[in-house]
C-alpha cells in the first residue's frame, strides 16, 4: 500500500472559535475514505483545512512525501479536485460549467478551450451520465443532476484526489445511491483516491473502506468500516443508543436506531 496523503499534527481552525487539535492520520493511494462526526466535531473545518480555504497553523499536509505549502495553487488543482455541498448555479450550459474543470491547465494569455480539453468533458460527462444535458443551463436542473455534473467537473481536472463535502445531502435515496455507485466505481476502475464528509453512518458504512471519525475537534477514532462503526463508539460519540449488525449480502456494517419509546419499553395503543 502506498501512502499518498498525509496529515502531520495539524491545527487549524478559527481561533477564539474553533479549533482542530493536533489531527494526524494518513490516505492510501486508491482507498476510499468517509470523515463522520457530529455537528460541531470539526469534520467542515479539517476539509478546508485540507483543500487550503483556511490556513493551517501549525503541522504540515504531505502529497507523495512532498508538503503541499511547496506547491502552487495551480498545481494543487491538477492533483487536487474539490466538490463542495453547496454548488454555484451559474446561468451557463452544463458542458460550459464542466469545461470550468480544465482551467488549472490553460497556459498563459489563452482564451479558448482545446480540443484535448472538449474530448475530456465529453468523456466524464458521459461517465456521469450528464452529457444529454450538455446543451441546458445548468441552473435549469435539479440538485442531484447538479451534484454529478459537479462531479464531472471535477473529474476533467483529471485529479488523483477527489474531496467531496457531503455530496448526497439532501438527495433522495435514489441520488445518494447513483451518485455514491459512481464514486465507487471511479475509485475502483480508475484507483481515484476519494475523501469524503458524509453525514450517513449506513451509507459511510457501506461504501467507504475507512472511516475517520471526529469528535470535539480530534479524531476519536479510525481505521476500517468495521473497526470504527461499532456501538460503543458511535454512542460515545453521537450520544445516540444504537444497534450495530453485519449486512448479510456485503458484510458492510449497518447501523439501527432505537426510539426513545421502545426504549422506556412502552408501546403505542
Amino acid at each position: 500500500m502506498k501512502r499518498q496523503l498525509e496529515i502531520e499534527n495539524i491545527v487549524c481552525g478559527y481561533p477564539g472559535k474553533f479549533m482542530l487539535k493536533s489531527i494526524n492520520f494518513e490516505v492510501i493511494k486508491g482507498s476510499f475514505t468517509g470523515i463522520i462526526g457530529p455537528n460541531g466535531s470539526g469534520k467542515t473545518t479539517l476539509f478546508r483545512g485540507i483543500t487550503g480555504e483556511i490556513p493551517i497553523n501549525s503541522g504540515n499536509i504531505y502529497f507523495k512525501n512532498r508538503n503541499l505549502k511547496e506547491f502552487t495553487i495551480k498545481q494543487k488543482a491538477q492533483k487536487f479536485a474539490i466538490v463542495t455541498q453547496k454548488i454555484e448555479t451559474p446561468n451557463i450550459t452544463v458542458e460550459e460549467y464542466v469545461l470550468m474543470g480544465r482551467f488549472p491547465y490553460k497556459k498563459p494569455f489563452q482564451f479558448l478551450e482545446t480540443t484535448e480539453d472538449f474530448r475530456l468533458a465529453e468523456k466524464y460527462m458521459k461517465m456521469t451520465g450528464v452529457f444529454k444535458y450538455k446543451d441546458t443551463l445548468f441552473s435549469e436542473l435539479s440538485g442531484g443532476e447538479q451534484q454529478l455534473i459537479s462531479i464531472a467537473k471535477a473529474l476533467t481536472q483529471e485529479p488523483e484526489i477527489l474531496l467531496l463535502d457531503e455530496p448526497t445531502s439532501h438527495l433522495d435515496i435514489a441520488h445518494q445511491v447513483r451518485i455514491l455507485n459512481l464514486l465507487q466505481r471511479l475509485n475502483n476502475q480508475y484507483d481515484l483516491t476519494v475523501i469524503m464528509i458524509i453525514h450517513d453512518l449506513n451509507l459511510a458504512g457501506e461504501y467507504c473502506d475507512n472511516i475517520v471519525m471526529m469528535n470535539n475537534g480530534h479524531i476519536h477514532k479510525s481505521g476500517s468500516a468495521s473497526d470504527v462503526l461499532n456501538y460503543e463508539d458511535i454512542e460515545e460519540v453521537y450520544k445516540t443508543p444504537v444497534v450495530t449488525r453485519e449486512n448479510p449480502i456485503s458484510k458492510k456494517p449497518a447501523i439501527f436506531l432505537i426510539s426513545e419509546r421502545v426504549l422506556q419499553g412502552k408501546q403505542k395503543t
